[in-house]
């Protein structure tokens, strides 16, 4: 989790005296990268996830599931060339911390190669591994399972061993500091965002009405006097009808999905970027794994809002509301006090500066609309690039930005920093760094990338843009650039899944996904604040099911649809298997169908496993239940003024809608034209059969989700609490609920269960998956 330096984290009182060094500094930074490295070209496509666990004591005596605050040795020991660090390297797996004491995040040591297919499938080899590596180092009664957020973080006594929230850091009313990495970066990073802001983080989730719901947190203390801040849930910080959460663990400590590829050069970095933004709320929503939160059932599905609001550490005026009463408006920036200043007797320019108010470094006081943690909020744009469909429109958020830096850069004399990028970084460095190292003050700026990395890595977007790191030259003043990270896009808003076969099945998807943008070149610009929307839409409960989302129309995404006809779940059986590519009149179509009226011929037909091809499967589908029209989220016309844009249901996006193609029809075409090796035809039984075999079921299982015929995981885990017969119906996930919840998620977790399996998968998929182990590379 972002830059983790050695030495002495500075408290923010202090470390804000060097704000502007940092940005100044960061800028000159980045400026060099760019030097070094805006015309690097022809870097391979390479690939990475991140996949973060939570160590889980399963007391079976007890009938309890908690989160283990003591087990955190577990990552010396696996990052030890003395013990398992050897293991480690040898199975191409890296540990590493994260913000939670109970967390592990883990990587592939070495990336993968997008060019080789099995990679798509030694991606889930790879992440078994990673599991039986943390497990075999661990307790039998720990367990690392791979859960979005633990349902009853907050609630009691819920970790091993237990802990009071009684912590000077977080001065959390429901979490210890306990529960927080021990290295000084986490404990300095959640005291510096509250002293920032001026007051404790609050995150309001909508408690799910049921019939015995009371619409009252009466988890919060009302008498505590521990901190002045203990009064905020009374004086205004918490709502009605809400979950409060006080706390960055609440959002910090939950976990997800995360991947990043590499691109050829920055041009087409760029256009890869901004192709994704708007695919970013559709996986959000497609991986939904969050339905519950400090013990309740919460109306959404994801922990996206929860980590916004656990980072936001935006003032009262920053954020243009009325502070709690005796309360600083303008929070810990440091700024010369004056009298009656008040939000809104001051005017904003283009910039997003209120107006003559500055802190005493000079930087102008902003209105700033979204947390630093949350969607993108600009498109790169794609000029550069043999595209060229952006258009100046399409960024239409009125982002505020830092002048001075965009300034700066649109003059830089190099020419690199054309105004799209030079916004962007603007964009970035309004806000301020949040832990600053006493030794990492004064830099190298040719040789250091740190100032730059610490704001660019304190900005969670959906999507970031990674440039280079800075490379010291030899002797010749020459860099061998062969073994060293280029341009990168970091796709940010998956929750991480149950299974390790859901984790490789999403990791896989968003990269064939990135590799067939950037082959087949479709346009799916959207204006920004479409993509806003759907990020609300994605929050809502059984929204993939519920909900239309915008999109490009698909018609218009500069694709011909012709091209794409055949490209569906029949492809892979009619390339394995011989006979199944020949019509009654003969002709073979392995590389698609030759007509419309070909595919015609195709209905009422099967794979291999029951599955009807891709026109038919979608007729099967249940209609959508409801959508939006109007202006906003709640009130938004099916299609656009000018017609470029549509709602749709992300069934619609992801499978087609029966004549244009959707996502996996662009994928599947991608491996019958890139990855397939020329040896590969009409081989069963094959290394390379199996491979195609299992890149099937990661395509079907996301196909499936988008379809509604299976669930999501939080569709999944709120039927188990409903149904449960513990379950009260009041909203609330007892200890007793809680355990058989993470009992039944760590035997999906090994697919032991043959009933959880196929309820959680279906019958197709678990059959698959019951009988077929993932192909080793």
């Amino acid at each position: 989790m972002g830059l983790l330096s050695l030495g002495t984290p500075l408290d923010w009182h202090e470390s804000k005296k060097h704000n502007e060094h940092v940005r100044d500094n960061g800028i000159t930074q980045l400026i060099n990268i760019f030097r070094q490295h805006y015309n690097r070209d022809n870097d391979r496509f390479f690939w990475g996830d991140e996949v973060e666990y939570m160590l889980v004591d399963l007391d079976e005596q007890s009938k309890t599931a908690k989160l283990a605050i003591d087990k955190d040795f577990v990552l010396d020991d696996l990052n030890d060339e003395t013990k398992s660090l050897p293991k480690a390297q040898e199975n191409n797996v890296l540990f590493h911390p994260e913000y939670g004491r109970y967390m592990i995040e883990a990587t592939p040591a070495k990336p993968y190669d997008g060019t080789r297919l099995e990679d798509y499938v030694y991606v889930e080899d790879n992440m078994i591994k990673r599991r039986e590596l943390s497990t075999d180092e661990l307790p039998k009664h720990i367990k690392p399972l791979t859960i979005t957020a633990f349902p009853r973080m907050g609630c009691g006594t819920f970790t091993s061993p237990p802990a009071k929230p009684i912590g000077p850091a977080s001065q959390s009313l429901f979490l210890p500091d306990e529960i927080i990495n021990r290295h000084a970066r986490f404990p300095t990073l959640t005291a510096n965002i509250r002293k920032r802001k001026g007051h404790k983080v609050a995150m309001n989730l909508p408690m799910y009405p049921d019939k015995r719901t009371k619409l009252l947190d009466d988890s919060i203390p009302t008498n505590r006097q521990l901190f002045k801040s203990d009064k905020e849930p009374h004086i205004g910080a918490s709502k009605p009808g809400h979950v409060y959460m006080d706390s960055m663990g609440f959002g910090m400590g939950s976990s997800c999905l995360q991947i990043t590829m590499q691109c050829e050069n920055i041009d087409q970095a760029r256009y890869l970027y901004d192709a994704l933004v708007p695919v970013a709320p559709i996986l959000l929503s497609l991986t939904g794994a969050a339905p519950i939160f400090k013990g309740y059932l919460v109306d959404q599905d994801v922990r996206w809002n929860v980590i916004c609001g656990a980072v936001d550490d935006r003032t009262f005026v920053e954020k243009s509301e009325e502070p709690y009463p005796n309360y600083h408006l303008f929070g810990g920036l440091d700024i010369d006090e004056k009298e009656n200043l008040q939000v809104n007797n001051h005017s904003v320019n283009a910039y997003g500066d209120l107006q003559d108010l500055y802190t005493k470094d000079g930087k102008p006081i902003q209105r700033v609309p979204k947390s630093r943690y949350g969607s993108v909020d600009n498109y790169l744009g794609d000029h550069n690039y043999d595209t060229s469909y952006f258009k100046d429109a399409f960024n239409d958020l009125n982002a505020p930005i830092n002048s001075k830096i965009y300034k700066r850069l649109i003059n830089d004399k190099s020419g690199q920093f054309d105004k799209y990028l030079a916004n962007h970084f603007a964009h970035l460095f309004i806000r301020d760094p949040l832990v600053i190292f006493s030794e990492r003050i004064n830099q190298d700026n040719k040789l250091s990338n740190d100032h730059f990395e610490n704001l660019q890595s304190t900005n969670w977007q959906t999507l970031r843009f990674k440039p280079p790191a800075l490379y010291e030259s030899d002797t010749n003043g020459k860099i061998d650039f062969s073994d060293k990270p280029g341009w990168r896009v970091e796709f940010r808003p998956m929750e991480v899944q149950v299974t390790d076969f859901e984790n490789a099945a999403f990791s896989s998807f968003i990269t064939l996904l990135s590799r067939a943008i950037l082959k087949f070149r479709p346009n799916f610009y959207i204006p920004i604040s479409k993509v806003e929307l759907n990020m609300t839409l994605a929050h809502r409960v059984d929204s993939v099911l519920n909900d239309k989302f915008w999109f490009k129309s698909m018609d218009s995404w500069n694709l011909d649809y012709h091209d794409f006809t055949g490209y569906d779940f029949t492809w892979f059986d009619r390339f394995l298997m011989e006979g199944n590519d020949v019509l009654e009149d003969g002709p073979v179509y392995l590389k698609g169908y030759a007509s419309s009226a070909s595919l015609a011929g195709m209905n009422g037909r099967t794979n291999g496993n029951g599955v009807a091809n891709h026109t038919q499967m979608n007729g099967s589908i249940a209609k959508n239940k409801k959508g939006c029209e109007g202006k906003t989220v709640e009130d938004v016309n099916d299609v656009d003024d000018f017609g470029m844009d549509q709602r749709y249901t992300i069934n619609e996006i992801i499978n087609g809608d029966g004549k244009f193609p959707g996502l996996i029809s662009l994928i599947i075409k991608l491996i019958a034209t890139e990855l397939v090796p020329e040896s590969c035809q009409h081989c069963p039984n094959t290394k390379c059969a199996q491979t195609l075999i299992r890149l099937k079921f990661y395509l079907l299982l996301v196909s499936k989700r988008a379809s509604g015929e299976i669930p999501t995981a939080a569709h999944w885990m709120r039927h188990k609490v409903l149904n449960n017969p513990n379950y009260e119906q009041d909203s609330k996930v007892s200890e007793a609920i809680n355990y058989e919840l993470m009992e039944d998620i760590d035997k999906l977790t090994q697919l032991s269960d043959k009933e959880l399996v196929t309820e959680f998968f279906g019958d197709v998929i678990s059959d698959y998956l019951l009988n077929h182990k993932a192909p080793s590379r």
